[in-house]
């Protein structure tokens, strides 16, 4: 997880179990040195500010994360492949470097090494999990799927190796069950969780760095006490419909840094690769619990593309 933005998805491995659905479910919940790092890699590199006379600077569209099940020798190894739609289950994983041996060190980035993202096809059910390793390098946490369908799981962690960068690897996660499939949410400036509401304001632009800055209120009042989450008051990840390639955002300034306020505004600079639909997943502490608001936006247009009704969640299924 960073200071910047980054992407990740889909494999077609699960097609013929489910057809042409895409996975589905609802509700969401909230899925590392010492001190955190600040992360330069192609992913997470922080953005251009705008230039004077309003544009954004261009720069190399960063490449989509979680696309791929191996990268640098590294590969995502899920002892997992299904659970059951509606069962509590414990899922396990190992990452092996290039000679087959599970990785045991890792960097730590905000406060963990190793961050699990677990979202489904059609973006409506999101996981933000902490999972806990073992000696041997197995990690394993209990995770619980509303619905049927096919989902992604995405290992977002760095390496404790000299020269090592920040990677997200993914793989397919088969729920069974009764499937129905559901849509992509439709756009919306405007999101509710468990009493809260967050607003969207900003642009997603392909190939060009842009601030999006998201404002929490509950009650009608602006929530100006928001509670560090993993060295940050808020964390953003952005999946793009129909492949799922997955960007991972931390926040422009963090608690403690003299100049970042714990709310209610947050602030961060996202690179989009492509244009087209994303799904934002904001995750957020606020009276010691996280909670987590959802958006639809289109890159290349406005925040909201198109007509939508507000789209909120319970803020189940948190991981900590």
């Amino acid at each position: 997880m960073n200071t910047g933005l980054r992407i990740t998805t889909f494999a077609a491995v699960l097609a013929a179990t489910f057809g042409t659905a895409y996975g589905v479910g609802q509700g969401i919940g909230p899925v590392v040195a010492d001190s955190p790092p600040k992360h330069e890699d192609e992913h997470t590199r922080p953005a251009p500010r705008p230039e004077e006379d309003g544009a954004h600077a261009r720069h190399e569209t960063p490449p989509a994360g979680g696309l791929q099940i191996s990268e640098d020798g590294y590969t995502l190894d899920l002892e997992t492949p299904s659970v059951t739609s509606g069962q509590r289950t414990d899922l396990r994983f190992t990452v092996r470097d290039g000679s087959g041996r599970a990785v045991t060190a890792y960097q730590r980035e905000h406060d963990k090494e190793l961050h699990l993202i677990v979202a489904s096809r059609d973006l409506v059910t999101y996981r933000h999990l902490h999972p806990a390793r073992a000696a041997d390098g197995t990690w394993s946490t209990p995770v619980d799927l509303p619905t049927a369908g096919a989902y992604r799981v995405f290992a977002d962690f760095t390496p404790a190796k000299k020269d090592a960068r920040n990677l997200t690897l993914g793989a397919d996660l088969a729920a069974s069950g009764p499937y129905r499939p559901e849509k992509l949410p439709p756009a919306s400036t405007t999101a509710r969780s468990d009493g809260y509401e967050v607003e969207l304001a900003g642009t997603l632009r392909p190939g060009r760095a842009s601030e999006l800055k998201l404002t929490v209120s509950r009650g009608g009042k602006a929530v100006r006490d928001l509670q560090p989450y993993l060295g940050a008051y808020g964390h953003l990840v952005a999946l793009r419909s129909g492949d799922l390639a997955y960007l991972h955002v931390h926040p422009n300034g963090e608690p403690g840094d003299g100049k970042t306020r714990p709310g209610p505004d947050i602030s961060f600079t996202a690179t989009a690769p492509s244009a087209g639909p994303y799904r934002l997943f904001l995750d957020f502490k606020h009276d010691g619990k996280v909670h987590t608001a959802a958006f639809t936006v289109r890159a290349g247009g406005a925040a909201a593309a198109e007509p939508g009704t507000p789209q909120g969640h319970s803020g189940d299924g948190h991981g900590h």
